[in-house]
C-alpha cells in the first residue's frame, strides 16, 4: 500500500476550515492509500497521534487547555505557525525513517510549503504536490513569509506537480517561477446538505428569529469579519437601499468593532444582523431564510460558500476577484457562458446595490441563475469527482515519479 504523508497546520476534531475539511472528504475516498499527517495539537486534551478517518494524525507544536479559535493568535500559540515551519519537518523526517512515504502533500504554500521544502531536500525521492488554495491577497502571504524567503522560494520550485483551486492561483505558481505540471482541482461542496428542503414551519421559525417580514430582503454572508471579505461594502451598501433591505452576518473576526461602528455611522445598525459563528449542520436552514447571498470580496483564492449558497439555490453577488472567476458567471461581463450569479467591481457599494435591485425586479432571471448554479455545482464541485481527479493527476504522477527516482538509484 503506498504511503502519503499530508502537512497541515490543523485537522480535526477542532480548528478547522475549508482546507482541512477538503483533507478529509478526499482521503476517505481513497481507502487504498495509507495518509500520515504532521500538524499542530493545540490542544493539550488531544492525543499526541491517532487515527481519524483515513489518516493518522501526528500532533505537534505549543498546547493550552481547551483553547478557542481566538486563542490561537494569542501567545503563546501564535507562536506555533512559525515554529510549526521547522519542527514539522524534523517530525516529518523522523516518521519517513519508520513508514518510508512515497509522496507528500503540503496544504497551502504559506503554511506548509517550508516544511515540505525541507524535507524533499533531505529525501529528493519522494514525490511532493504543493496545494494552493490561499485566500488572502499574494502581496500579503509574500510580506509574511520574507523571514523564510528562501525556502518559501522553494517551497514552489522543489515542487513535482502544484495543484491551485484556480486559474488565479495557477498564474501564482507560475509567478513563483514553478514550471512543473500544473492540474487545476478545485475544492467541492457537500452538495446534497445544502440542497435539503425545509418545511415552511422551519423556515418561518428562522425568519422570526431574524425578524424578517414577508416584504423584506435580507441579504446574508458567512465570512470572517476580515478586510478581504468586504463586508464593510456591504455595510455602505445597505444605507444606498430601501428600508426593507437587511444584511445578516455570520461569522465573527477582528473587524466585527468596526463594522459595528460603520453600521451607526451609516445609521443602518437596526438593519445589520451580526449573529455571530454557526455550525455546518445549521447552515443550509438559516441561508434559505434569507434571499440573495453575498460576499463582495478583495481576494479569494476559491471560495467554497459560494458554493454552497448556489446548492441551496440562491442568487449569489461578488467580485471576479482570484478564482471566483472560475465559476460565477455575470449575465453582462460572460455573455458566452450560463449566467451562474451577479458580478459587481471590488470597493462599489453602488454596484452591489444595483445587483440587489436588479435580483429583487427580475424573479424569472433569478429562478434561471440559481438553476444554472446549482447544475453547475452538481457537475462539476462533488467530492466523488474531485477525489477522483486528486487520484489520478496528482497522486499517480507522484508514485510514477518516486517509483523512476528508486529505480534509477538502483541501477546506478
Amino acid at each position: 500500500m503506498k504511503k502519503v504523508l499530508i502537512f497541515s497546520l490543523a485537522y480535526f476534531p477542532k480548528h478547522v476550515g475549508g482546507a482541512e475539511v477538503a483533507i478529509k472528504e478526499i482521503t476517505e475516498r481513497m481507502p487504498d492509500i495509507e495518509f500520515h499527517m504532521v500538524t499542530n495539537r493545540f490542544d493539550a486534551t488531544l492525543p499526541k497521534e491517532e487515527k481519524i478517518g483515513n489518516i493518522i494524525v501526528h500532533r505537534i507544536g505549543i498546547v493550552t487547555h481547551n483553547p478557542s479559535m481566538a486563542d490561537l493568535k494569542k501567545w503563546p500559540l501564535n507562536f506555533n505557525k512559525p515554529l510549526y515551519q521547522f519542527l514539522a519537518a524534523w517530525k516529518a523526517i523522523r516518521l519517513h525513517r519508520k513508514y518510508h512515504f512515497d509522496a507528500m502533500w503540503a496544504m497551502m504554500a504559506h503554511s506548509t510549503g517550508v516544511p515540505a521544502a525541507i524535507f524533499k531536500m533531505v529525501h529528493p525521492e519522494v514525490g511532493y504536490v504543493l496545494n494552493l488554495q490561499e485566500g488572502d491577497p499574494v502581496d500579503y502571504i509574500e510580506a509574511k513569509m520574507r523571514p523564510v524567503w528562501p525556502l518559501f522560494t522553494r517551497a514552489f520550485t522543489m515542487a513535482d506537480i502544484i495543484q491551485p483551486l484556480s486559474t488565479f492561483l495557477a498564474k501564482w505558481a507560475r509567478a513563483r517561477n514553478f514550471s512543473g505540471p500544473i492540474e487545476i482541482i478545485p475544492n467541492a461542496v457537500a452538495a446534497q446538505h445544502f440542497m435539503q428542503a425545509y418545511s415552511a414551519e422551519e423556515l418561518s421559525g428562522a425568519r422570526a428569529k431574524l425578524g424578517k417580514t414577508e416584504n423584506d430582503v435580507f441579504l446574508v454572508t458567512t465570512s470572517r469579519l476580515v478586510t478581504k471579505n468586504a463586508v464593510d461594502d456591504v455595510i455602505q451598501a445597505i444605507a444606498l437601499l430601501p428600508e426593507r433591505v437587511h444584511f445578516v452576518i455570520y461569522g465573527t473576526g477582528p473587524d466585527e468593532d468596526m463594522l459595528r461602528t460603520l453600521a451607526k455611522e451609516k445609521k443602518v445598525e437596526h438593519r445589520i444582523h451580526f449573529e455571530g459563528q454557526i455550525g455546518h449542520t445549521e447552515m443550509p436552514l438559516l441561508l434559505k431564510a434569507c434571499d440573495i447571498f453575498i460576499r463582495p470580496s478583495r481576494s479569494e483564492g476559491f471560495g467554497a460558500s459560494f458554493m454552497e449558497a448556489m446548492a441551496a439555490e440562491m442568487p449569489v453577488i461578488a467580485t471576479h476577484e482570484g478564482g471566483i472567476s472560475d465559476f460565477l458567471f455575470d449575465e453582462r461581463r460572460n455573455p458566452d457562458k450560463p449566467t451562474t450569479g451577479w458580478a459587481v467591481d471590488k470597493d462599489s457599494p453602488k454596484q452591489i446595490a444595483d445587483a440587489v435591485r436588479d435580483i429583487t425586479a427580475r424573479p424569472e432571471k433569478v429562478r434561471e441563475v440559481v438553476k444554472n448554479a446549482k447544475d453547475m455545482v452538481l457537475a462539476k464541485y462533488d467530492w466523488d469527482i474531485i477525489a477522483r481527479d486528486m487520484k489520478k493527476k496528482v497522486f499517480d504522477h507522484l508514485f510514477k515519479i518516486e517509483h523512476s527516482v528508486k529505480g534509477n538509484t538502483i541501477s546506478n
